[in-house]
């Protein structure tokens, strides 16, 4: 385990240490277009301002050591009590445009902020924060418009005693970033209002669940399709119904099919009892009738889906046992004849694969790999990716890069989400309930869980060449409802999510909805 403990800086000059500035000094203009030493190598270790750089606040806290990224070495923020310290760069002579700054980082964790900025380029400010990642490094994002012919990086830490980042190898030039998908699964919602459930604005004005989401930023909702579920949930019907809510919204719509009665996920891919005895033969007809028979009355309604999942979460095929990966195959023609079905209602559909192999690297090849080589169609590629269960943050980054350059294709977070706290709002236990299970850095609060997403995104927006789509957010309007629970066939059942929904426990709007209004 990497330990972030500091060394003495013994090279730093005397007069520096616990150096508090009263005002920012003065800038002094450099006829420059590019980031003078991004790397931090041009002084070797110890040094409080490096070349090319200003220091603003505790300037003890800032200085270079070895362990870089890239080079030898890196930009440590660091004290043994606290501080707040800017490490900037002011550049001039820039060529009015769109740029972007990207850089390598590393954080600890707890400070009260820990960013890169872009600031006084003419336009609005932008902002990175840091991710918590201890050990591994990530490459983060910040695009801003440069109007004024000038702009000033900023790194700051706004920190406790203890707390660390590191930063290295920037980069600044021409360029955009961001993320079209800003979106949710609503799949509980319509069973929830049928028994009672309500959503609350943030100052607790009850409202549709829908509106609420959209006017915190929500474009793009998902829902999920059931063949013949016991509760009468998430069929053809429902999916209609919620589907013409979603388009009034002004939302985008994502179905994803399950091609089950129930949850298919990696450890079950049932295949619906209607459809049970068939042959594969036979089943290659049936996943093409229902894929077309759903999304061709979505489109004779006027709400045609602009994505669809081929399968949910399938790490090990779907349709047990004739579509598992046992039969890869096999598994390529079911999923081809749920991609011609799509694309002969719509062919603008997208149609993305999903598996729930967020921060599996060599799984996520190997599977993909195997599609590739067995024909089978895609357009865009979606991953799960919980933290408490598919590695760290930069497991998942590498993952994502990975795929999105190996395949070609755009990549997005098909499912994510976070506890706002650990205890239950019913008798059921919650899946994620113990602090021992939560990501390091990200604690079971309000502020944890906006803090999640918004590093998520983060890092989906950092995917090279614009292939980060963006994020769902999974069940956000799933609270806890008497009959609501997760099993379709006992509705006594509890829910066990409740404590991450975008909801609280009064029905209100949750702060991590500002993650909507990322990049």
């Amino acid at each position: 385990m990497f330990h972030p403990r500091r060394t003495l800086r013994a090279l730093l000059l005397p007069l520096t240490a616990g150096l508090a500035l009263t005002a920012l000094p003065a800038q002094t203009a450099r006829a420059a277009s590019t980031l003078a030493n991004g790397g931090f190598e041009s002084d070797g270790t110890g040094v409080a301002v490096p070349a090319g750089w200003s220091e603003y606040g505790t300037a003890a806290a800032s200085y270079t050591e070895s362990g870089g990224h890239g080079g030898s070495y890196r930009l440590t923020h660091y004290s043994s009590s606290a501080y707040k310290v800017e490490t900037y760069q002011y550049l001039s002579g820039l060529t009015n445009g769109n740029y972007k700054l990207t850089a390598w980082v590393r954080s600890g964790g707890g400070q009260n902020s820990a960013y890169i900025a872009l600031k006084n380029c003419g336009g609005t400010d932008q902002r990175t924060d840091l991710p918590v990642s201890p050990s591994g490094w990530l490459h983060i994002v910040v695009p801003v418009k440069v109007t004024t012919n000038q702009c000033t990086i900023s790194i700051n830490s706004d920190a406790n005693a203890g707390n660390w980042i590191n930063v290295d190898d920037l980069a600044f030039a021409s360029g955009t970033s961001g993320t079209s998908i800003k979106g949710s699964d609503v799949s509980s919602l319509a069973k929830s209002e049928a028994l009672g459930g309500t959503y609350k604005t943030s100052s607790g004005t009850t409202g549709d669940a829908l509106a609420i989401l959209k006017s915190a930023g929500q474009n793009y909702a998902r829902v999920k399709v059931w063949v013949d579920a016991a509760d009468g949930y998430n069929g053809r019907t429902q999916v209609l119904a919620m589907a013409k809510r979603i388009k009034a919204q002004g939302m985008k719509l994502l179905v994803d099919f399950h091609y089950s009665d129930t949850w298919a996920d990696p450890g079950a891919q049932t295949k619906p009892a209607a459809w049970s005895g068939h042959s594969y033969s036979q089943l290659k007809t049936d996943v093409y009738q229902h894929t077309y028979d759903v999304l061709n009355a979505l489109k004779a309604q006027g709400t045609t889906a602009d994505m669809v999942q081929v399968g949910n979460e399938i790490n090990g095929g779907m349709l047990w046992s004739e579509g598992s990966t046992d039969h890869w195959s096999q598994l390529a023609g079911l999923l081809n004849s749920g991609y011609s079905a799509v694309k002969a209602v719509s062919s603008s559909t997208q149609v993305a694969l999903h598996l729930a192999k967020g921060g599996d690297l060599s799984g996520t090849r190997w599977w993909f790999d195997n599609a590739v080589a067995n024909g089978v169609n895609f357009d865009v590629i979606g991953l799960s990716y919980y933290g408490y269960w598919h590695g760290s943050l930069s497991d998942f980054q590498t993952t994502l890069d990975d795929a999105a350059s190996r395949y070609g294709k755009p990549v997005f977070v098909a499912e994510t989400a976070y506890p706002f706290r650990l205890d239950s709002d019913d008798s059921y236990e919650n899946i994620i309930d113990l602090s021992g299970e939560l990501v390091p850095g990200y604690p079971a609060t309000t502020a944890g869980q906006t803090r999640w997403m918004n590093d998520v995104a983060s890092i989906v927006e950092a995917v090279p060449n614009g292939r980060g789509l963006g994020a769902f957010y999974w069940e956000s309007t799933w609270t806890a409802v008497t009959g609501n629970g997760w099993d379709p066939t006992d509705s006594s059942s509890g829910n066990g999510w409740e404590n991450q929904a975008l909801f609280d426990y009064d029905n209100k709007a949750q702060p991590a909805m500002a993650w909507f209004g990322h990049r």
